[in-house]
This record gives structure tokens, C-alpha cells and sequence, in this order.
């Protein structure tokens, strides 16, 4: 049988799926000795590594995807997520307003914008942050329930209201 990197990366997805990563991570591995510059490649191995709980591997990876491509926002918000769980907020900042310059229309990138405002404890950012996401998508329930608690740390009752309502009518519509 040949060896792919295609056939080396479904592999590898399967092996992670089962919890066996260095297995997973060696199939990747080997998969971009063939391609180095596929993207995919390395953003499946930067996501292997975050699964496996080596962070650092992990962002390294993603930064790897990320020079092979800085246009797939999926990177560029793992990347951010990333950063945000290694408590390197300002790096994960960044690359939110990276991810938001190539698509401003991204409710994850926001939602993922207003918990690093949050956990800062700017609160009026991240409500605006959270804000833009319900905005794009109004049925997002993670940045409601977000924007929920961002306004009931700026003490806006009628908003938390308002969130409560909607998340109510989300959950029975579901």
C-alpha cells in the first residue's frame, strides 16, 4: 500500500479519537515529511498536542499553520484559545484582532475576544465584544450566556434580562 499524507492524516484522527497521541502525533509527523507547507497537517498535530496536554508542542504547531496559512480563521481562533488556556492573554488578543481583520463577521472570534476582556476584568469591552457576536448570530447561546454575566458585572439589569429571555427561547426551541 503507498503512503499518503491524506491516509497518514485520517490515521492519525482516528488514533487521536481513541486517545492513543503519539501514535497520532508520529502518523502527523511522518504526514508532514511529505507535505511541509500543508496546513492542515499542522493544524491536526497542534490540535493532537492540546489533546495530549503539551501546550507548548501545541502552539507551536498552530504557529506552524499559521505561516502555511494566515487566512483559515479556524487556526487563528484555536491558536487564540490556545494562548488564552497558557495565560498569554496578550498574544491571544492579538491573534483575535487578527482573526477579526480577515473576517469581522466572526461571532466566534468575538465571543473568544469578550472572555479575554473579561478575564481581565474590562467588563464594558467585553459586553461590546460579546455584543458583536449575539449581533452576527442571535442564537449563539455561549456569547448570551457571556454577555448575561458581563452585564451583570456592569450592574445592567434590562440586559441581563434580555439575555435570559433569549437563552430561555433558544433551550425550547432546542
Amino acid at each position: 500500500m503507498v503512503e499518503s499524507s491524506e491516509k497518514l492524516n485520517n490515521q492519525a484522527i482516528h488514533l487521536a479519537e481513541q486517545g492513543e497521541y503519539p501514535e497520532a502525533i508520529a502518523c502527523l509527523k511522518r504526514a508532514l515529511t511529505m507535505e511541509k507547507e500543508n496546513y492542515l497537517l499542522w493544524f491536526n498535530l497542534g490540535v493532537t498536542y492540546r489533546d495530549s496536554g503539551d501546550l507548548q508542542a501545541a502552539k507551536e504547531a498552530m504557529e506552524k499553520a499559521i505561516d502555511c496559512n494566515d487566512k483559515d480563521e479556524e487556526t487563528i481562533e484555536a491558536l487564540a484559545i490556545l494562548c488564552y488556556n497558557m495565560g498569554q492573554l496578550d498574544e491571544a488578543l492579538t491573534y483575535c484582532e487578527m482573526g477579526l481583520q480577515l473576517n469581522d463577521s466572526n461571532s466566534h472570534l468575538w465571543n473568544t475576544m469578550g472572555v479575554l476582556f473579561f478575564n481581565e476584568n474590562l467588563y464594558p469591552e467585553a459586553a461590546e465584544a460579546f455584543e458583536q457576536a449575539v449581533t452576527i448570530n442571535p442564537y449563539y447561546y455561549d456569547a448570551l450566556y457571556n454577555l448575561h454575566d458581563a452585564y451583570e458585572e456592569l450592574g445592567n439589569t434590562v440586559g441581563m434580562q434580555e439575555c435570559s429571555r433569549r437563552m430561555k427561547l433558544i433551550k425550547e426551541k432546542n
